[in-house]
């Protein structure tokens, strides 16, 4: 068996959506579920082998690949700084109720699965992954976006009307304008994605995941979902846990579970139940167990069919970071364990649910700290970026704080170059704003150029009387995009990020000129109006 392993680059918010908030809310999980990346590479499948309006259950690669369960999907959770694939924190780590990030910068934890502290008042440590450096314990926290969406309809475009009893044809829901809400996974951020395959499937799937650009997730029309796919790696041995299971053996008188990722479980009655795996290890193990302890989170599972259009029945489950402690007699062999956490338990294994870790807590205090906020514009900053994926971060770094920093000097430009509005009439102005954002969308001045040269003599009395400072408004609009640079050149330093330094370029510089120009004539309108 191979394992793949790929980054997913947020482009745009993504709606994983989860059974959490209210009715008129959609909030995302905190990670990719493996079922979305599922789903998103069985459409790719479909479409280039043109097998979308037939039963794809005949093909038996699409059965292979997808449904038959040796192939598994697991969730993508985030990358961090150390391009490791992070996990959910473990529901037995507990603190104190006072300790708090906000004026600490580490904390301490304590493991109950291990040792039970008598503390004043514990308190979960919080929802967050992490990972585990030079020992101590690293948490990272997804980054979400919350939007607001009018119900329109989808073909007028406009609000939806309301819902009619189609006999009566009286009103049955006021749906017109209603507000809903979208609390989504920002842009910006990556996660790690797994696939346990089989090696004769290793090929297929690098083709699946070229090219780059994939839609993941719900809403994708609205402008949610894009991301990239980049760090593609394959492994002939790969563990979750990146602890050698001879390790974990050393040293135990109990057997702990610690769930990966989400359980479903079914009792022996076969219903749907949040209950302890126990029956389910016994199966797979055959060693007799009693439960000792359990530090447990409850959840709700759903889905969403594309082929049939109809979401999946909801079903209880266990939540992933949960730990279960058993005593047992028998000692396991590694064989043992490799299979069972390669294999995982429970229900929907193949969409990467029941995920375990045997044995995988060692510590029962552990130091707990936020990962390091790297400041680009700091000294010393020179560490060498030794990967692909390493210098195309931090050109997005680079870029995104080099546009923060001329946003900002933006609105101070706008406040500095005021114009003389009372000498050129609202349709000349309106005329600006529409011919700079034209510009803007070729990237290129020839739009402004153009209106300029091709004035009337009343129009070009007006552009000439109208005034930004000491110059006219045409030699100013001449001035800024002959010369864009020395709008900003004087405010605007290179960015450094490690190894990669980013100066401002002529197209940056040239873009934001002709913002600046939108802007004024947008502010000038404004003031007339007021």
């Amino acid at each position: 068996m191979k394992t793949i392993t790929f980054v997913l680059e947020t482009q745009q918010p993504v709606l994983a959506t989860s059974f959490q908030g209210d009715p008129n809310s959609d909030v995302s999980y905190s990670y990719l579920p493996g079922s979305m990346i599922r789903g998103a590479l069985i459409g790719r499948y479909l479409q280039r082998h043109r097998l979308q309006n037939t039963d794809i259950l005949t093909d038996e690669t699409v059965r292979r690949l997808f449904f038959e369960g040796s192939t598994r999907y697991l969730n993508a959770y985030l990358y961090s700084q150390n391009q490791k694939r992070t996990l959910p924190l473990p529901k037995s780590w507990k603190k104190e109720k006072n300790a708090e990030f906000n004026e600490l910068d580490e904390i301490k934890a304590y493991d109950f699965s291990l040792e039970e502290k008598k503390l004043n008042s514990p308190k979960p440590v919080g929802e967050y992954f992490w990972e585990q450096e030079s020992g101590d314990v690293i948490l990272y926290a997804v980054n979400r976006r919350i939007n607001i969406h009018n119900l329109r309809d989808r073909r007028k475009g406009r609000s939806a009307p309301d819902k009619l009893n189609p006999t009566t044809n009286t009103v049955v829901e006021t749906r017109d304008g209603e507000i809903f809400r979208y609390e989504a996974l920002d842009a910006g951020q990556s996660f790690q994605a797994v696939i346990l395959c089989a090696d004769i499937d290793v090929a297929l799937f690098q083709k699946l995941l070229d090219p780059p650009d994939i839609w993941i997730g719900g809403s994708q029309s609205a402008g949610y979902g894009h991301h990239k796919i980049s760090n593609i790696s394959i492994y002939d041995e790969w563990h979750e846990t990146n602890i050698p299971v001879e390790k974990r053996q050393e040293n135990t008188t109990s057997l702990s579970i610690t769930l990966l990722s989400d359980l479903i479980v079914r009792d022996e009655s076969g219903q749907y139940a949040p209950i302890p795996p126990t029956h389910l290890l016994y199966e797979r193990l055959r060693v007799s167990l009693k439960l000792q302890s359990s530090y447990v989170g409850f959840t709700t599972i759903g889905g969403f069919n594309r082929k049939w259009g109809l979401p999946l029945a909801q079903v209880p489950a266990i939540e992933a970071g949960s730990v279960f402690v058993y005593d047992y007699v028998d000692n396991l062999t590694t064989e043992q364990i490799l299979n069972l956490e390669w294999e995982g338990i429970g229900e929907r294994r193949v969409e990467g649910f029941g995920r375990i870790a045997v044995n995988f807590l060692s510590k029962a205090i552990l130091i707990v700290k936020l990962p390091d906020v790297v400041n680009p514009e700091t000294e010393g900053s020179t560490q060498p970026t030794k990967t692909d994926y390493s210098r195309t971060l931090a050109t997005q770094m680079a870029e995104r704080i080099l546009r923060h920093k001329l946003e900002k000097l933006l609105l101070n430009k706008v406040q500095c170059h005021l114009l003389t509005a009372n000498q050129i009439s609202n349709s000349q102005v309106s005329r600006l704003v529409l011919v700079a954002r034209e510009a803007l969308s070729r990237k290129s001045r020839e739009p402004i150029d153009e209106l300029l040269e091709n004035l009337t003599q009343t129009s070009r009395t007006q552009f000439n009387r109208a005034r930004i400072g000491d110059l006219c408004l045409t030699k100013q609009l001449k001035n800024w995009l002959d010369e864009p640079m020395t709008i900003w050149s004087k405010d605007i330093e290179p960015v450094k990020i490690a190894d990669f330094t980013l100066n401002l370029s002529e197209e940056l510089a040239m873009e934001y000129a002709l913002r600046l120009i939108m802007a004024i004539a947008k502010q000038a309108t404004k003031e007339k109006d007021s």
